[in-house]
């Protein structure tokens, strides 16, 4: 059974710092990508940025590409991405997935496993 559990969250102000971790235990191909989607207060869940651990591909979505970037350890199973120049329009639930696929798939519906989230408030 895979796990995902987020770590790194918290209330920071704007244009501050921040790394979020996801941690996977149970196995998952490293031929997969891994996600991080963000969740606002009262809007839909969106894709951020994507990783795929055997060969380091990488995918973001066009409002973080150049503040976010993300990384990760495939004997670890771990993933983290570290956000600079948090903006306030940044605060939602940010979410770890796992989707079984080999090609960047940014629909919240096409993931396979999720964590539970962790919190980032920018305030401004």
């Amino acid at each position: 059974q895979v796990q995902l559990v987020e770590s790194g969250g918290g209330l920071v102000q704007a244009g501050d710092s921040l790394r979020l971790s996801c941690a996977v235990s149970g196995r998952i191909f490293s031929r997969y990508y891994m996600y991080w989607f963000r969740q606002a207060p009262g809007k839909e869940r969106v894709f951020v940025a994507a990783i795929r651990l055997n060969d380091g591909s990488t995918s973001y979505a066009d409002s973080v590409r150049g503040r976010f970037t993300i990384s990760g350890d495939k004997a670890k199973n771990t993933m983290w991405m570290q956000m600079d120049s948090l903006k306030h329009e940044y605060t939602a639930v940010y979410f770890c997935a796992v989707g079984e696929g080999v090609v960047v798939l940014q629909t919240p519906k096409y993931m396979d496993y999720w964590g539970e989230g962790t919190l980032v408030t920018v305030s401004s």
